[in-house]
């Protein structure tokens, strides 16, 4: 026995060496369905009655990014604006108390929209400099939001089939209710919160998606192996031991994986607080959802050793055959 491994105690379940004592995931299975039932009846509620906080990516608008030769006062900003009959403008800094950004909706900007704001507030500040005006038409907006839902779907859809076609279609349609629970429950945080929602967000449920999928994945691939290996224990078993043999990689990858994304939500600046928010929920919960929903899914669906492994064919009897 090497050094490294002189200490390690062994545990065995039915002599079968596993790293930890087994746990029995799915005796907790029934408690999971309730807990993601009701939380994401709260979500859906939450998108229903609150809906979502569109960026300027998907409504439309102009965004005028500004810089202070002294911290700004932003609420006298927000007071000049409105004694010019500027309604609806989100006034926020960008880091640094002198640069502030200025959201404007798609009715009161235009091309000169920046010189306007710059004479508005001269009288805060003479030295005010405009760093840039960008500005989205609606129709545009309207079109990435279609897209963006269309691509959701698509992957969703094609994930279906590849996981049904590699694996089996219990474990894939497992995988889908995983990978729906995920991007729901990321939805209903970012309703119930109002966090605005732009194009990085989209990218950021993408990656969610990839991420939740690839731990479904591996465990998947665990439960059919074991079946093939393992002979003398039932489904639930089989399911037991693949979740503890590969428990230890699934937290090692997700908490190394969190930290990166907290690194960014914390240090990466408003610019992609959404993507990295997003990120955050979702890893998380995909964690949760591949050990409590994809695989617990496809066992409530009838998932069987006959599934999974391919039946040998008596060739004797069908060389009998008439």
């Amino acid at each position: 026995m090497s050094l490294f491994n002189r200490n390690k105690t062994i545990h065995k379940y039915k002599g079968i060496v596993l790293p930890f004592k087994l746990v029995n995931f799915m005796k907790y299975r029934l408690v999971a369905y309730i807990f993601s039932l009701v939380l994401t009846s709260l979500c859906v509620f939450c998108i229903a009655t609150k809906g979502f906080n569109w960026g300027l990516d998907f409504t439309g608008g102009t965004v005028v990014q500004t810089h202070f030769s002294q911290p700004a006062n932003l609420n006298k900003v927000r007071d000049i604006l409105r004694d010019n009959h500027i309604e609806g403008a989100v006034v926020q800094t960008m880091g640094d108390v002198r640069d502030v950004m200025i959201r404007l909706p798609a009715a009161a900007g235009n091309a000169k929209v920046g010189n306007k704001i710059q004479m508005m507030l001269t009288e805060e500040d003479p030295n005010l400099q405009i760093q840039s005006v960008e500005f989205v038409g609606p129709n545009v907006g309207k079109d990435l939001t279609d897209s963006a839902i269309y691509a959701t779907f698509a992957t969703l859809l094609l994930l279906l089939a590849y996981i049904g076609f590699r694996f089996e279609w219990r474990l894939g349609a497992g995988a889908i209710v995983a990978l729906a629970h995920d991007v729901l429950v990321t939805l209903g945080v970012f309703s119930f919160f109002q966090i605005e929602m732009d194009l990085t967000f989209v990218a950021a449920i993408l990656s969610v998606v990839g991420y939740s999928l690839n731990d479904s994945i591996v465990v998947f691939d665990r439960v059919r192996e074991n079946f093939r290996k393992i002979r003398r224990v039932d489904t639930i078993e089989i399911v037991n031991i693949s979740l503890t043999q590969t428990l230890a990689r699934t937290l090692m990858t997700s908490i190394t994986t969190l930290f990166v994304v907290i690194a960014l939500f914390t240090f990466g600046g408003p610019t992609i607080h959404s993507f990295s928010l997003a990120l955050l929920v979702g890893i998380a919960f995909g964690t949760y959802s591949t050990i409590y929903i994809a695989i617990s899914v496809a066992l409530d669906l009838g998932l069987k050793r006959e599934h999974m492994v391919p039946q040998k064919v008596d060739k004797d009897a069908i060389e009998e055959l008439p």
